[in-house]
């Protein structure tokens, strides 16, 4: 059986990749947040018509569960180590009920560990976008990737003694 996971090698820096999209639904929305981040303009229909939004708007964190499953469908290959830290996270637009989002993943760049010729960090934009191609969620994100083998193994210590 071959592999089919991407490694280190395998991610170029510059590509693109983005999902198909989802449409957010308002009781899943409002179910989450009622659980996780209970702020009225979150749970409340009626009460939200009087905030700043007029209507509920999605919590920041479900912003980022939605984002994390759609990347899942580009990124699901990498033969990921894990992630290592996130930067310049932003919710520039608020997520409402029936947006169709889409994630994209774009690889800024690459380098393989000093300490660790196994694994190379590789850094992505993460980005959310809805129906009008707007930024709705973006991170940069630092990650850890297993590199291919052959590659990634030093050479075997010369043999020693007499030929």
């Amino acid at each position: 059986m071959s592999d089919s996971r991407r490694y280190y090698e395998d991610l170029a820096v510059g590509e693109v990749r983005e999902s198909t999209s989802l449409t957010v639904q308002l009781d899943a929305m409002i179910a989450f947040a009622r659980q996780y981040d209970p702020q009225y303009f979150h749970t409340d229909p009626e009460a939200a018509k009087q905030s700043r939004f007029g209507e509920v708007i999605a919590s920041g964190q479900y912003t980022m569960v939605l984002w994390r499953q759609l990347d899942h469908q580009i990124a699901s290959d990498i033969a990921w180590i894990c992630g290592v830290a996130w930067d310049d996270v932003t919710w520039p637009i608020a997520v409402r009920a029936g947006d169709a989002l889409r994630a994209r993943a774009t690889c800024l760049d690459k380098r393989v560990s000093k300490s660790d010729p196994t694994r190379g960090g590789v850094r992505y934009r993460y980005e959310l976008l809805n129906q009008r191609d707007e930024t709705v969620f973006t991170a940069i994100s630092t990650n850890l990737v297993e590199r291919v083998l052959s590659c990634a193994t030093s050479p075997e210590p010369a043999a020693t003694g007499s030929t």
